[in-house]
Parts: structure tokens; sequence; C-alpha cells
């Protein structure tokens, strides 16, 4: 996640629509699927991102960066993207990758999808980022690692939409990989859209949870953070609303004005991940976080490691995130 902050006051939502479209049988399909996520599968692939950014050769760093932003110094993402590819492989998905060049950065993003049965043309995207400051438990470990463990739990079932498991590279820079790939989609479809980024760690100590000037927001680092745009709204109200009746976890929603993408300083602090790139380009997408350096003392820092997350929390976010993408993909069958 971009380091950016700006004022903000915007609609804040801890609850939708009130009448529920989902019906008892769905409900009850969706719990199974949810129930597959597991914590350990998780935090497994936590802890092997972690140590492929180790053990990786960071990219090279100016003097000014070392003065100015030292993280910049320390990332990495080679080989953290060559396990993720081998991760969804091992899944039974086929990976294509998605390559090119912006100044002096070259990139690969990762692509792989479970294709629909009836609409395979129409695309639900679930994406992260693998590129990451220090070894990135939180940013974004957790991202890449919720791709992981959705791929794994989605491709045991069949959907009417086509899934796409995404993993996006040099974001930190300034969503480079994410901007291409949406300038690169075409006519392709995009039914829905969620990008993860930070989703692991919680602090239910009252004070632990910080907000942007001008917003208000709970005062305890407990909750997932949903953010969309005036596009994306219905995206967050089927989430709240199958978050209602399946009882995951905390959730606070914020909705930016328009496409999110506008000057004022609303939606300035609101477009600091890969999310942005969809919303410029006119998709549905939700952000999905635990707000960062809103919460995580350890952000971009060299102390972002593994033992510092909420493995129950995490579990949780992504169970969130797998009944909304099945709803969206039309399953699960």
């Amino acid at each position: 996640m971009k380091k950016t902050l700006a004022a903000a006051g915007l609609l804040l939502a801890t609850a939708c629509a009130p009448t529920s479209k989902f019906s008892e049988e769905q409900l009850a399909r969706l719990s199974t699927l949810a129930g597959q996520v597991e914590a350990e599968q998780l935090m497994g692939h936590v802890r092997a991102l972690t140590g492929s950014h180790q053990e990786d050769t960071p990219l090279s760093c100016t003097q000014v960066q070392r003065d100015q932003y030292a993280p910049a110094c320390y990332m990495t993402r080679d080989r953290a993207r060559d396990l993720m590819k081998s991760r969804l492989e091992a899944v039974g998905l086929q990976v294509r990758t998605q390559e090119g060049q912006r100044g002096e950065l070259t990139f690969t993003n990762l692509l792989a999808d479970l294709p629909g049965t009836t609409h395979p043309e129409e695309i639900v995207l679930v994406g992260a980022h693998f590129d990451a400051h220090y070894v990135g438990a939180d940013d974004n470990s957790t991202g890449v690692a919720g791709v992981l463990e959705l791929a794994r739990v989605l491709s045991q079932y069949r959907f009417e939409r086509t899934i796409r498991f995404v993993g996006f590279d040099l974001e930190e820079p300034g969503m480079i990989g994410s901007g291409h790939y949406v300038d690169e989609l075409g006519e392709e479809k995009l039914a829905g859209v969620i990008i993860f980024d930070c989703i692991g760690y919680y602090d239910t100590r009252p004070g632990s949870q910080g907000s942007m000037p001008g917003l208000p927001a709970p005062d305890t680092g407990d909750f997932l953070a949903i953010i969309g745009n005036d596009h994306s709204i219905d995206l967050a109200t089927d989430l709240h609303q199958l978050n209602e009746h399946l009882q995951f976890m905390k959730l606070v929603s914020v909705i930016a004005p328009g496409d999110g993408t506008t000057s004022v300083s609303v939606s300035a602090s609101l477009i600091r991940s890969d999310h942005a790139a969809f919303w410029y380009g006119g998709h549905k997408a939700l952000f999905l976080t635990d707000t960062a350096n809103l919460r995580n003392p350890n952000y971009h820092q060299e102390s972002d490691k593994p033992e510092t997350l909420a493995p129950d929390y995490f579990r949780r976010a992504v169970q969130v995130s797998a009944v909304g993408l099945a709803t969206w993909a039309g399953g699960p069958q």
C-alpha cells in the first residue's frame, strides 16, 4: 500500500440495505464453502512469502530514495512472484504472465482463471500485489495468501462466471502492474473486483485504531475495512448482507463519492492501492484492508513479520471475501 494520507470527509456505513436477497439454501452453500478457509493454510503462505522476500535481492535503490524513504531500498518481488505462481499451479490452475515496462522498471503480473460454466466471458476478479518492503508480512503477504487460499477453496467448485486470481507487480512504486492490467483489459467484462492489501493485522485494544482527518472511525482495530465508490456500492452491500447472515466479523465500509478518483481530499485518501486502477478505468472494485498504517505500527517497517498477525481475524476476512466472490460468480455449483 502506498504511503499517502489526506484529509477526508465522506459517508461511513456499517450497515447497508435491510432486505436480504439471499435464500436460506444459498446461504447454507456459502457457509459450507467459507468453512473450508483455513487459518493455517493462510499463515503457511505468509511464512513462505516472507521467507521468499528475505532471501531475495532488493531492487536497485538511489541515494535520494535512501535519504527520503528508506523502505524503498528494501523492496523485493521476484521470489514472491515465483512462489505465487507455483502455488496457483499446485491447485490445478494454469497461470499466464502479463509483462511490461515503465521507465527502467520491468514488471510481470500473474493471471490464473477458473473458467465459468455458462458465462465465461464475464469475470469476477480477486487480486493482490506481491512486491513488498522488507519481508512484508501484512503488506502484502497477507493479501497474496488470501488470493492463494481462495484459489484452493474456490477451485473445488464451479461457477457460472469466470473467477480470475491475479498477482500484481510493483504496487509500491505507484500501482504499475495493476494500471497496466486495466489498460490491457480491452472488451473483457468485469462483474466484480476485490483487491486485498494488508488484511491480517487486528488489535482489540481501545485506542488501537487511527482515522483519517475528518473521517469518523471506530477506535478499536478489530474490523475489516471495505473501501468502495458509488459505482461499487452494490458489491459492498452484498458483503454486508452476507456477513450479517453468516456472522464472520465486524465490517466498516467507506464509500467514496462518484467514481472515487476526483481531486477532492476525501478521494485522495482512498486510492492507495491497486483498486484505484480499476476505479480510473470505470470498473466496480472493492478494496479490503485492515487499514495498514492507521492501525499497524509495523507498516513498511522491518518489524512487519508473521508473528504480529492475528490468524483468526485474517481467516474471517478471507471468508467474507470468499462468499462475496462466489455469489458474484453465480455459485457455488
